[in-house]
């Protein structure tokens, strides 16, 4: 199935995984206040839908995304003062970690904003083109959508101030060697389809049970109380045990057949 009803980006649907793409290759996708929330309410319509399991990020053509558009948007907030829109999109990262599964699929430039919106999903691939980042100081602005959480989460202290700090960019293999990229795929061609793959696999689980998994990561990645992050996981498994989820994979093994989650999460 088919979206057109956006302007800056295209959405597919195809066997329960969603792919969201980021659609202004002249200008190697960079970000504007309208990319944002069309981005956000393809996902909170994936999240409503029952045909939806995962979704994947991507970009069109050689770019992923170069960044903010300077002249639709710096330009515009160093007149005004402040980076207020109608359009602009509310809690980026709350929405990608409420979430059904996102991967990002990064198949060029990934800048500023192109790689901070990507850092709180929930696996990042890349092609062997991809290069990452974190350039904001070099526009005399701070890093932001908690990327100074989430990249030194992802690759460490050290690592994680040098290319916030330095404004440097990166390869993909420099990437995935600094945890960074999660996965790297052989060349551009492989990109999506093993994206695709991966999404079908992560599908094929009960999606009630993935939301909680993510909820879980969200909530005890941080936290330094051990105790409390048992009594979180306690809390949930007495939820999961009652649950149909729960039910139909008890049963699917005692009768040696595959299980069937589909619509037991509604």
């Amino acid at each position: 199935m088919n979206t057109t009803d956006y302007e800056t980006i295209l959405t597919t649907l195809v066997d329960g995984v969603m792919t969201i793409t980021m659609n202004r290759p002249d200008r190697l996708n960079a970000w504007t206040y309208k990319m944002g929330a069309e981005m956000q309410q393809a996902i909170e319509a994936g999240n409503a839908s029952e045909e939806v399991d995962v979704f994947i990020i991507t970009g069109a053509g050689r770019g992923f995304c170069a960044g903010a558009d300077i002249k639709d948007l710096f330009q515009q907030q160093a007149k005004s003062g402040d980076s207020t829109d109608n359009e602009a999109p509310r809690d980026w990262v709350g929405l990608v970690r409420g979430a059904k599964p996102i991967i990002a699929a990064v198949n060029g430039a990934a800048v500023g904003v192109g790689l901070t919106q990507i850092l709180p999903c929930d696996f990042i691939m890349a092609a062997p083109g991809a290069k990452f980042s974190a350039r904001f100081v070099k526009m005399g602005v701070v890093p932001e959508l908690a990327s100074s959480y989430y990249l030194v989460a992802r690759a460490g202290f050290g690592l994680a101030n040098r290319m916030m700090l330095t404004g440097e960019t990166i390869d993909a293999v420099e990437a995935q060697r600094i945890g960074l990229v999660d996965e790297l795929v052989e060349n551009h061609e492989a990109l999506l389809p093993r994206a695709i793959e991966l999404a079908k696999r992560i599908g094929e689980n009960p999606s009630r049970t993935l939301g909680r998994v993510k909820e879980l990561v969200t909530q005890n990645m941080a936290e330094s109380d051990i105790k409390l992050v048992q009594k979180r996981e306690l809390t949930a498994l007495a939820e999961c045990y009652k649950s149909p989820e729960h039910h139909e994979a008890i049963n699917a093994f005692i009768e040696k057949r595959p299980p069937s989650f589909k619509g037991l999460g509604l």
